[in-house]
This record gives C-alpha cells, structure tokens and sequence, in this order.
C-alpha cells in the first residue's frame, strides 16, 4: 500500500524541486544532501604564465656563426639527457649555475643569453620543455590516457578530449580534485550543454576522475510493466522517461498513487503524484535524480484480488480435510 502520513509531499513540491535540479549538478547535490555549494571561482577560468618547476627537463640549443665546438655540446647533451633543473638552477657549460624556477621558457631563455653574451657575443640561445616531471593533469576511471602535461592555456574540455573520454560516461559522478579539494565544475554543463563557464584552466597536480554509467541510478517498483533499475549518467531523468522504460503503468495499477522516494532510508522526501500530473506536466518540472525509487501502487481491488487468489486454496484445502474427517465420525472443534 502507498505511504500516506501527513509529511507526505505533493506535487507542488516535486515540481519545485525538479527546477532546482535543473540548474545542474550541484544544485541536485544540494536537493540529495541538503547542503549549499559554493560558485566556481571565475579566477579558475583565467590562463596563467607556464613557469619552470623544480625537476622540469629543458633542451638548450645554441646558435653561433664560429662556436662549433659550443653549439655541439649543447645539442649533444639536449639529445641524450638534457638539462634538468635542480634545486632551482641549471647547470650549463661554460657559465655559472642559473637560477631558473618560476621562470617562463622565455625569461629563462633571456637570462642564459644574456649571460653568454657577456662572453661571447652574437649568442642566439633556444629553449624548449623536454619533460614536465610534476606539472602534469592525472585522470582515472572511464578514460584511455592516465596523464595530460599543462602548459597554463590547457582547459578542462581539451584536457577530456585528449584523455579519450567516450560520450556515454557518467559525468554527474565525475569530478576534478585540486590541491585535495573537489572543485565545482558541473561537467555535464560542458560537455552536453557547451557550458564554457565550467571550462577551467588545468593546473600540475589536478586529478579527475571519470565514472561509468552505472554508478548513478534510479528503481522503479510497484505495478509497472517491469520492475528494473535505470541508469542516469547525467545526473536526472524525467519522471515521464523512467515510467517509459518500466513498460507503463498496468490496469492493477493505481495510478492516484505514483510515489517518488528520495533521500536516505530514515529521513526520505516521499513525494504522491497522479497521472495526471505525469501527462500535464513539462518534462522540466517532473525529474528524478540518483538514488530516487519510483512506486506505483496497486488499486485496492488488485489488492483484494491477490488476496483472494492467495489464501482461497488454502481455505478450500481446509474445508475438504474437515469434511473428510467428519466423514470418519470425528468432530473437528468450531
């Protein structure tokens, strides 16, 4: 039988809350979880200079019309090791060590010219990244490449595009971590809607983690024409859809009584629907999230007929033993 105490909430409310849900993931968040989250910070979009770290590799080529000699060591050494910083500097023949960490390619480039030019004049130096030890994106889950290299122009939407992320992944579970925080990037918004205010610049160090389809789903239970579980990658369903894929509601259903169940076992939100709400509605304002249970009820005559299909032969069993026995001229008590 459908639930039917006075927190039971109507359709004015699940209407209301299927338009918060559709203002993305993090509005559903707050529906499932009861708790606000904070804006993404526009600073997040903003590119940044690309600098050298400590452990970063860089090749160095040198141009000069009569330094053979220089111009060989330096391109034979950018071949087989190259030149990597540490403790913040770099060691190149024939100068003192440079400091270079949080430099850009260029300012570095600038000041190892300049300090060969006091040697040795029309030095042209070119400096490139051979490897990026730490400034790297890692990814996990529902993708091909496990590390992207950043380069502070790099933004979240090439950086899935580049980790072969497929269509069907689950985005509203996935989620990028930053200095061991979850940002809040709605990557459903980006990637189905084009939302580019969620297209944050990649910093070294960020992990993403991308989910499957499975891990988000809903039930549907009751007098429908198949009970099953759905999956809802994008995070919401419409009410209308989910009954769809149930195969309908059945004549034994009651269709005054479509319950939507949410939240956690001991404080759920039950929401009581009818059909016609289902029918009226615009698929905005009746959606489903991760964890809902749909229930139809059964009409109370079903009820009933079950009833009687299941305990009838029981009755007419116990009706033929008692007149088989009396037959025998024992008495049964009333």
């Amino acid at each position: 039988m459908p639930y039917k105490g006075k927190d039971v909430l109507g359709a004015d409310e699940f209407v209301m809350d299927s338009y918060k849900i559709k203002e993305g993931k993090f509005s559903i968040l707050e529906v499932m979880q009861g708790k606000d989250f904070e804006p993404l910070p526009g600073a997040l979009l903003e590119p940044y200079a690309d600098t050298i770290h400590e452990g970063d590799i860089l090749s160095i080529s040198l141009f000069h019309p009569t330094r053979h000699d220089l111009v060989s060591t330096l391109a034979a050494l950018s071949q087989s090791v190259g030149f990597r910083v540490q403790e913040g500097k770099l060691i190149v023949p024939d100068l003192p060590p440079i400091e270079v960490s949080n430099l850009t390619l260029e300012e570095a480039r600038v000041k190892i010219q300049n300090e060969y030019q006091n040697q040795i004049q029309d030095v042209q130096i070119f400096l490139s990244f051979q490897a990026r030890i730490e400034r790297k994106v890692e990814l996990a889950g529902h993708v091909q490449v496990p590390t992207i290299a950043v380069d502070g122009r790099l933004r979240l939407f090439e950086t899935l595009a580049l980790a072969k992320v497929p269509s069907c992944a689950n985005f509203f579970r996935s989620y990028l971590v930053r200095d061991q925080t979850m940002l809040p990037v709605d990557f459903y918004k980006l990637i189905k809607e084009g939302d580019m205010s969620q297209n944050v610049v990649m910093r070294g160090g960020d992990k993403i983690y991308i989910a499957d389809a499975e891990d988000s789903t809903i039930m549907v239970l009751g007098e429908v024409g198949k009970e099953c579980s759905l999956n809802i990658p994008n995070g919401f369903m419409t009410l209308r859809k989910a009954l769809a894929e149930a195969g309908g509601i059945p004549y034994t259903g009651d269709k005054s009584y479509i319950q939507v169940i949410r939240g956690n076992v001991l404080h759920p939100k039950i929401y009581t629907l009818n059909w016609k709400h289902v029918i009226h509605l615009s698929n905005d304002s009746m959606l489903l999230i991760p964890g809902d249970i749909v229930y139809v009820a059964a009409k109370p005559l079903t009820e009933w007929n079950r009833f009687v299909t299941q305990v009838l032969p029981t009755l007419i069993g116990f009706d033929l033993i008692s007149k088989g026995v009396k037959s025998i001229g024992v008495n049964l008590p009333d």
